[in-house]
């Protein structure tokens, strides 16, 4: 079935996602307009909190290639785009690709692999592109990488660099359940795997098309402005070592578009760029002093506070 409507895709994807993951409507909503931007997501919290089965749940929403792989120390880069192999009968070599060759791409545990192993992502993630051995290869649309990792253990890991964590358009975190989602969740699984038994309710063509609709969503030129302050503000060299870079402000800017179309509006309104302000830029922040490494989201929500907002925007 074909779909006519941004909203009503989401809308589709938001309930056959619920049908496994308790709760987490906005976190649901900030995936799916990451994916109808073009971007990445990276999921960190600890062990246990749904987000590999979050990242399967989008990926059985959908009639796309999926694949994932488990992130070690021993991966090596060719495990994840492909490599080259000599054929004994013909005399030549000839390209096996990976498993980055797929729409929806889970790294597991993304932290655990070598700087070298990560940074195979990093041309694919951007330019939506591999290339090996001279030879590029285009990775069909969509193409979304939601990365996973685990912010309290460090031993055996290797932390994202800056540049690759600009890479992710968010950074989002599930958290625990609250009470009445902890019953619903343990009455939901007592007797039952509902992700074994979820059937795709869109397909690739619907996402690609969605994306296009949210791309033309009208942005107004007081807006842009709003999120080009908003950035400059984040730089400040006083209390920053690391701003928001170009690429930032364009993923704030195309985050908007999408949850906008998301929520069925054909216009962004300052709301928007408030409410993804933290889950875009705050990972792109590296403020100064020991005392400010962990206080990059009070340090945004400080400036949305002082950062005047646009108060008429024309739809």
């Amino acid at each position: 079935m074909p779909w006519t409507h941004t909203a009503d895709l989401a809308a589709a994807l938001k309930a056959n996602i619920g049908k496994v993951i308790i709760g987490k409507e906005r976190e649901i909503e900030l995936l799916l307009a990451a994916m109808l931007s073009g971007g990445h997501v990276l999921l960190e919290d600890v062990p246990g909190t749904g987000k590999t089965t979050l990242a399967k749940s989008l990926a059985r929403s959908l009639s796309c290639g999926f694949a994932r792989i488990q992130f070690t120390p021993d991966l090596l880069p060719a495990d994840i785009t492909g490599m080259r192999i000599y054929e004994q009968h013909s005399g030549s070599f000839s390209f096996v690709k990976g498993p980055a060759f797929t729409n929806v791409l889970l790294a597991d545990e993304i932290n655990r692999a070598t700087p070298r192993t990560q940074s195979a992502l990093l041309e694919c993630m951007e330019e939506k592109q591999i290339t090996e051995g001279g030879t590029t290869y285009p990775l069909e649309a969509p193409f979304l990488v939601i990365a996973t990792q685990n912010p309290v253990e460090t031993q055996g890991t290797f932390p994202l660099p800056e540049a690759q964590l600009d890479r992710f358009l968010m950074k989002l975190s599930l958290g625990y359940p609250t009470g009445e989602e902890a019953v619903a969740l343990l009455e939901r699984f007592v007797c039952s795997k509902p992700l074994e038994t979820l059937q795709p309710v869109a397909a690739a063509g619907d996402v690609t098309a969605a994306a296009e609709a949210a791309a033309h969503v009208k942005v107004d030129k007081d807006i842009m402005g709003y999120i080009a302050a908003l950035c400059e503000a984040a730089r400040d060299p006083e209390k920053v070592r690391l701003g928001p870079s170009p690429r930032a402000m364009l993923a704030l800017l195309r985050a908007c578009q999408a949850l906008a179309a998301i929520r069925g509006r054909a216009y962004v309104i300052p709301d928007d760029v408030k409410e993804l302000a933290l889950p875009v830029l705050a990972h792109r922040i590296v403020l100064r002093g020991v005392s400010y490494q962990t206080n990059a989201e009070a340090f945004l929500t400080e400036l949305l506070g002082k950062v005047a907002a646009p108060t008429e925007v024309a739809p």
